[in-house]
């Protein structure tokens, strides 16, 4: 599993704080991760609205498996990449969030909060959803067991209404969008090198490369 992690401006002072909890927990497994975010407060400007447009781009390309993301509060993060197409990201403020996540709802993506909230012991909780969301066996299995068949069931005609809500083409989606934002959300170095690297879709490549020329 190919994970990213991306921290927008406000809180990217604790990206290297995060970077080692979540790399503590995945290191063991070989998931590589991916930094592609702000790694401090003067890397390139990003918000809470290009982390949503630089996961749909890495999660449609299949440059990644996998992205978390978050700012203060975790829900501006969340909205942001729950409006692309291809995302399904979860609220997680404590492991049992990230766990019931996975099981119930087996999602691409979450978002925390890094501020609110965010106090003595914070590393250890950061630690701890890690474990919860990358290190507890199959995903989709439902909790209870008992429900896995409804879970799974609902799981899956939640991603049809939104596939149906959101009939155009992909691209055509990021070319709706105000290209400056986009630009941006595609300028970070490590960024590029993440998705150049490990992108499976070449219109998309192409896409980001018409940005960047």
């Amino acid at each position: 599993m190919k994970i990213a992690l991306m921290m927008e401006n406000s809180q990217a002072g604790k990206n290297a704080m995060v970077l080692n909890e979540l790399k503590t927990v995945v290191d063991p497994l070989n998931y590589p991760v991916y930094n592609v975010g702000m790694s401090d407060e003067n890397d390139h400007h990003l918000t809470y609205i290009h982390l949503g447009i630089m996961a749909s781009i890495l999660i449609n390309a299949k440059a990644v498996d996998f992205v978390v993301a978050g700012c203060g509060t975790g829900q501006g993060a969340m909205m942001s990449l729950n409006i692309h197409p291809g995302v399904v990201c979860g609220y997680c403020l404590e492991p049992s969030d990230a766990y019931l996540f996975n099981q119930i709802n087996n999602g691409n993506a979450l978002a925390l909060a890094f501020a609110k909230g965010f106090g003595w012991g914070a590393e250890l909780n950061v630690r701890y959803i890690f474990e919860k969301a990358f290190t507890t066996g199959e995903r989709g299995q439902g909790y209870p067991l008992e429900r896995a068949a409804p879970q799974q069931s609902n799981a899956s005609i939640l991603n049809d209404v939104k596939a149906a809500i959101m009939k155009d083409n992909y691209l055509d989606t990021l070319k709706s969008i105000d290209q400056s934002l986009v630009k941006t959300a595609v300028s970070g170095e490590r960024f590029q090198q993440c998705f150049f690297e490990h992108c499976q879709h070449d219109e998309i490549k192409q896409y980001v490369q018409s940005l960047l020329a």
